[in-house]
C-alpha cells in the first residue's frame, strides 16, 4: 500500500523531476523487494499479485503519458498483457513460466519500468545536468532499452 502512496505522490509533485523521479524509483525497488519477500515468505496471494501489478501499470501508465502524447498506447498494451498473465496463472504467474524457453524465462523475471525512467530522466535532464551521463551514453542506454521492450513485447 505503501507504493501505491508513493506513485500518487510522484503524480501530484511531477512538475519536480528530480522528487518525481526519488519518489517513482522508491516504489519501483519496493515493488522488487515486497514480490520477493511475498514469494519468500509464501505470502503470496491472488488480490496481492493482482494489486502488484495495477500499481506498477498504474505508475508506467502516468509515466508514459507525462512522457508522450501517445503514452496511452503503450500503457494499454502493458494492461493486456497484465489481464491475459493474471487471469491465466493468478497469484503466482511469476513462477509459471518454468516450461517457457529461457530467453521468455529472462524477460519474464526482469521490471519494465526502467525505460519510461530512462526516458524521463533524458527528457527532464536529469541524466546530462545532475549526473553528467554523457549523451553518447544516454543514447546507447535508450538503444539498449527499447531492444529490451521489443523482446517482452514477443512474448
Amino acid at each position: 500500500y505503501f507504493r501505491i502512496i508513493l506513485v500518487l505522490l510522484a503524480w501530484v509533485l511531477h512538475s519536480q523531476p528530480k522528487s518525481f523521479l526519488a519518489l517513482y524509483v522508491t516504489s519501483v525497488i519496493l515493488d522488487g523487494v515486497d514480490g520477493w519477500l511475498a514469494r519468500r515468505l509464501h505470502q503470496t496471494s491472488r488480490f496481492g499479485a493482482w494489486l502488484d501489478v495495477v500499481v506498477d501499470n498504474l505508475g508506467r501508465g502516468m509515466l508514459w503519458n507525462m512522457l508522450y502524447d501517445w503514452g496511452w498506447l503503450v500503457s494499454s498494451l502493458e494492461w493486456c498483457v497484465f489481464v491475459c498473465n493474471h487471469n491465466l496463472r493468478g497469484a503466482n504467474w511469476k513462477n509459471s513460466f518454468n516450461e517457457t524457453p529461457v530467453w521468455v524465462r529472462a524477460v519474464m523475471a526482469k521490471g519494465l519500468h526502467v525505460l519510461p525512467v530512462w526516458l524521463f530522466g533524458i527528457q527532464r535532464e536529469i541524466f546530462s545536468q545532475v549526473l553528467c551521463v554523457p549523451y553518447w551514453l544516454e543514447m546507447v542506454g535508450v538503444v539498449v532499452l527499447t531492444a529490451g521492450r521489443l523482446l517482452a513485447f514477443a512474448v
